[in-house]
């Protein structure tokens, strides 16, 4: 039963949920479902694809995500980024919105269910580490402005393409004298209002007496005033007689489950696409999940993470949707809400159901500048610049990661920012780990404590060298330690024992081992002995399935202090707080 739980989570929270949850849980429902319809068209519209199927995504992919995802309170749906991969994707295959375009985007979220299905059965979440946060958010950013600058041809009511920002600028400006003033004139207001719903609307409700629960929950709405507003002025002024671009009719009803069609030439296409897609909408998903759990003192499980996940994909590809994923914004509604368990998200997928058998045909009249308004608002949030000034005040490498990722997710798209950005992360790990912390160690007095000779004061012996490593040790590292022994050891004409302190050393693999090897060995040759200290007992593991404490020339010690004091002997002790390392 406990393993059934463990691929079932719904067996676990659904076995105590009572009325006070289910209270709970059907108030967050109501208000996210009035956030998620507008965000769903919008993003529908972003991706090149129906607005119906916006709402589609956010129906049996949180029912799936509820009977097979850990966290209670993550939202899932269609969100900016993924949406963009989408159009990114698929744009070179067909038209958007053409029965192929729609096609491709079927198998997409099918590809991309696969794939998050096969790496949660193969326990493979610690993949999300494989992306540093700083990179992550640099892309997401670069993401947030080609976004909003693509949906300015919505705003201005002209055509426009490019999958970079070069590309968009230049295909705007080329277009910018056929802007129709009526659409700007529903575009720019809309805009104006949401961005102060954000900030505005909440104090004014207040103010009114309110709540601070209350009107911090209406504020959400805001993007529902747009919607009705803008489309009761395009149904009595006719905008749609004045070229003004309107959602058109769409659909009643919910989708017929359809199976994609696998035989589709597309896949081979769409491949690298798909785990993109699948990576990057895990690694926002967990971290967005890990946030909210946190705050409540529980927590998820990535491998399951990736089950649920590939589970609300795969129902989004049978039933008329495209690539979802777990969004930042209405997760944190939902939380905020008061959501308690993930019955929140399924309550939520009926409201959206109920939307789509009621609510579309009055959506016929909605001019398509009010969700790119909806959509420039919502992705302005996402962009952080302050990412580049603190990774600089940080850490110059990680500077240079977030900056690349920007850059060239800025002029060469999404897909090879991406792929940049995987890249980077791999790079500034290697980086990183290739040049290791090493500190020439001494006794701290009265203690049996080693520390940096250049941090504290301490007793040193002029026969031992005491060496550090604070990193384990494998082949991009080997050679630079066995240089960096040599090169101390130059200064240093009376040591007779070298000492390597391995108590941040978890691991020694192949490379390492044959540079330990070869450092023993000169040293041997030298007539100096090589030592080791507290070693770990994984690793010294390893070294006793090798030669190498065989062909040893010194000890392994359990401790530094016991080494120091066993190899010391007669050598003068010296006082040591600012040698050069």
């Amino acid at each position: 039963m406990d393993r059934l739980k463990r691929y079932l989570p719904i067996l676990d929270w659904g076995r105590d949920y009572d009325r006070q949850s289910l209270v709970s849980d059907l108030l967050a429902a109501v208000i996210v479902t009035i956030m998620l319809i507008p965000q769903s068209l919008a993003y529908a519209l972003l991706a090149g694809l129906p607005a119906e199927m916006g709402l589609y995504a956010s129906i049996l992919p949180l029912i799936a995500y509820g009977i097979f995802g850990t966290s209670r309170t993550l939202s899932v749906g269609p969100v900016a980024v993924v949406s963009l991969m989408t159009a990114s994707a698929i744009g070179s295959i067909a038209s958007a919105g053409s029965v192929d375009y729609i096609a491709a985007a079927l198998l997409l979220a099918m590809m991309s269910g696969a794939f998050l299905l096969l790496m949660g059965i193969l326990r493979m979440g610690f993949l999300a580490n494989f992306l540093s946060h700083p990179v992550i958010a640099g892309f997401i950013t670069a993401s947030g402005i080609i976004i909003a600058f693509s949906q300015l041809k919505h705003i201005l009511g002209i055509q426009a393409h490019g999958e970079n920002l070069l590309a968009l600028l230049i295909s705007l400006f080329e277009h910018i004298d056929d802007t129709n003033l009526y659409t700007l004139a529903v575009g720019i207001p809309v805009v104006a209002f949401l961005f102060w719903v954000r900030s505005g609307l909440k104090p004014l409700l207040v103010k009114m007496g309110l709540s601070d629960y209350a009107a911090s929950m209406l504020s959400k709405t805001g993007p529902v005033f747009g919607v009705v507003a803008t489309s009761v002025v395009a149904y009595l002024w006719a905008l749609g007689d004045k070229n003004v671009s309107l959602v058109g009719q769409v659909p009643t009803g919910l989708p017929s489950l359809t199976f994609p069609e696998l035989a589709n030439p597309a896949w081979k296409e769409l491949l690298v696409s798909a785990i993109f897609i699948s990576i990057i909408g895990f690694v926002e998903s967990v971290s967005v999940g890990h946030t909210l759990a946190a705050k409540r003192r529980q927590k998820i499980s990535t491998d399951q993470e990736l089950i649920g996940l590939g589970a609300a994909n795969l129902a989004a590809s049978v039933s008329g949707g495209y690539p979802v994923t777990g969004g930042f914004a209405r997760s944190v509604v939902n939380f905020d809400a008061g959501a308690v368990t993930p019955a929140a998200g399924m309550f939520t997928a009926v409201g959206i159901a109920l939307a789509a058998m009621v609510f579309t045909p009055y959506l016929a009249y909605l001019p398509k500048a009010t969700l790119a308004a909806t959509i420039i608002v919502a992705v302005l949030s996402l962009v952080d610049f302050s990412i580049l000034k603190r990774s600089w005040t940080y850490g110059k490498s990680d500077f240079v990661a977030v900056a690349t990722t920007i850059l060239v997710t800025l002029t060469m798209g999404v897909e090879t920012g991406v792929a940049c950005g995987v890249l980077a992360s791999l790079m500034l790990h290697l980086y990183k780990t290739s040049k290791p912390h090493m500190a020439v160690v001494g006794e701290v007095p009265g203690t049996e404590h080693y520390r940096n000779v250049n941090r504290h004061k301490v007793i040193t012996h002029s026969n031992i060298l005491s060496l550090r490593i604070d990193e384990s040790l494998y082949f991009a590292n080997a050679s630079y330690i066995e240089d960096r022994v040599y090169e101390l050891l130059e200064d240093m004409p009376l040591v007779e024992h070298v000492i390597l302190m391995c108590t941040a050393v978890n691991e020694i693999d192949l490379s390492a081992l044959e540079a330990l090897e070869s450092i023993n060995a000169r040293l041997k040759d030298q007539g100096l002995k090589l030592h080791l200290s507290e070693v770990k007992g994984p690793v010294m593991d390893a070294l006793q399935r090798s030669h190498f404490l065989q062909q040893l020339s010194g000890q392994v010690f359990l401790s530094q202090h016991q080494a120091v004091q066993q190899l010391a002997g007669d050598s003068g002790q010296t006082t040591s707080h600012n040698w050069e390392i």
